[in-house]
């Protein structure tokens, strides 16, 4: 799937809707190596400069104290404070009515007026709470805390994008918010949604499949082919049908652990990642607009099914893809952005090189017909893959790459990735505990003791295996 590093400032009802009060509020339970802000009084404050202070406001608006907003206004008038970003959505326990409304805001003001501010804005509205704003980003250390995982962004969306083939079709935008609200409705553990396929998507299905599968034998990596094989042995991959999510994703999780997870739209950067971490991949369902079948804009069923999935069934891509998410965990936006371009120039476009022959293991070329013949031609620019360089080349996400990086081996790309991550910045180590589907933070000697421990134990295992073996 492709990710996308911008940042949605806008609040949005329903599937779109912002994640600002969520990672400032639901996500502070449990957050990892965050250190704790200055306090005046109740108020949490994150900076503190020239007789100023800035802090997060967080409070509820009901329907029948509409006018309590207004009155805001006056406050901020009178105490001379400075609005630096608001956003509201629908209060997710309204209390009165299915209209009232939760609003967050990020505010300056004197230090000296902050107490005085907090309780006149207490006094015109409802549930007035300021909270910290967290050092450590928020991330999940449990797979159900995926639910929380959906930030949404509206690049390429039909609805929205003027250019993007669905948008002047009423009724492929209306299947495709159907398909949406499945994905939306999904909690982690829930059976995977079931959808049923028109027989034009269907056909684009085919089109898409015949294509691609043509070309796969002399462009596409060993791993990818012998993915694909066992998907059309197994899961019934071929032309006259789109595979189920829940059939795929029990295929997965046999072969190496990952399972699927619906999804609305591109996610956020951050988001996605974070699911890697767990072993769990983010897959939409709904297919391209059949009028441009060889080409979407934006991740469809036809990028994932066929693109990501095959990939995804060897041991050694899944663990390189894994090991990215697990480096995203608590990550600045900085390390964020660039571990996601990396994604997208090994995950997304990468190629390797095997029996002297460079191959495509990138899901962006493996569903792209045209981009996947261009890339494997004497046309593009290629670079042997090094994280620190490939972290800051720039991408395109509306035409063919620029310049490809070459990978040695899986093995060299996993390496290199590891050295990388390494180098990230965090006051904590992680470590992903398969039998809980848990993330464990390492920021106490106790907690790296234990997991000391359970190595050696897994070590005596190996040596007691490697004895027995030489001594047949």
């Amino acid at each position: 799937m492709k990710t996308e590093n911008g940042v949605q400032t806008a609040g949005f009802s329903g599937r779109k809707q912002s994640l600002i009060e969520d990672a400032r509020r639901e996500r502070s339970s449990g957050s990892a190596g965050s250190p704790g802000p200055s306090r005046y009084g109740d108020s949490f404050v994150f900076d503190e400069k020239d007789g100023r202070v800035t802090l997060n406001v967080l409070f509820s608006l009901s329907n029948e104290k509409n006018a309590g907003f207004f009155k805001t206004g006056k406050i901020f008038e009178t105490f001379e404070a400075k609005l630096l970003h608001i956003e509201s959505r629908p209060a997710r326990k309204p209390k009165n009515s299915t209209t009232d409304l939760e609003l967050f805001m990020k505010c300056e003001v004197h230090s000296s007026d902050l107490d005085a501010f907090i309780n006149s804005l207490k006094r015109v509205m409802d549930d007035v709470r300021s909270i910290p704003e967290e050092k450590v980003p928020w991330f999940p250390q449990q797979i159900k805390d995926l639910n929380r995982c959906n930030m949404l962004i509206t690049k390429f969306d039909p609805d929205m994008d003027q250019v993007h083939p669905g948008y002047s079709d009423s009724e492929y935008r209306k299947r495709r918010a159907f398909i949406c609200e499945l994905a939306s409705a999904y909690k982690q553990g829930d059976p995977l949604p079931i959808v049923e396929y028109t027989a034009e998507e269907v056909f684009t299905w085919r089109e898409v499949y015949r294509q691609l599968r043509s070309i796969y034998p002399g462009l596409a990596c060993r791993q990818f082919m012998d993915g694909l094989q066992q998907l059309e042995k197994e899961c019934g991959y071929g032309e006259d049908r789109i595979p189920q999510l829940r059939e795929v994703s029990a295929f997965l999780k046999e072969k190496t652990g990952f399972q699927l997870r619906p999804v609305a739209g591109l996610l956020s950067a951050r988001d996605f990642l974070t699911s890697l971490a767990f072993r769990v991949f983010q897959c939409t369902q709904y297919i391209r607009h059949s009028s441009a079948p060889m080409h979407s804009p934006e991740p469809d069923c036809c990028h994932e099914l066929l693109g990501h999935i095959p990939m995804l069934a060897d041991k050694e891509f899944a663990q390189f893809s894994q090991e990215i998410g697990l480096a995203s965990l608590g990550a600045s936006d900085e390390d964020i952005q660039k571990l996601s371009t990396l994604y997208w120039f090994t995950v997304e476009f990468g190629l390797c090189k095997q029996n002297g022959t460079v191959k495509a293991y990138g899901a962006g070329l493996l569903s792209s017909y045209g981009e996947l013949v261009y890339a494997l031609s004497n046309e593009p620019e290629y670079k042997p893959f090094n994280p620190e360089e490939t972290a800051v080349q720039s991408y395109q996400d509306q035409t063919y790459q620029p310049v490809y990086f070459v990978s040695e081996s899986f093995e060299d790309a996993k390496t290199k990735m590891r050295r990388y991550s390494a180098s990230i910045k965090r006051p904590f180590a992680v470590r992903y505990d398969p039998f809980t589907c848990s993330v464990e933070v390492l920021d106490q000697p106790g907690k790296i003791q234990n997991a000391l421990s359970q190595m050696r134990e897994e070590l005596k295992t190996l040596h007691s295996a490697l004895e027995t073996f030489s001594s047949s």
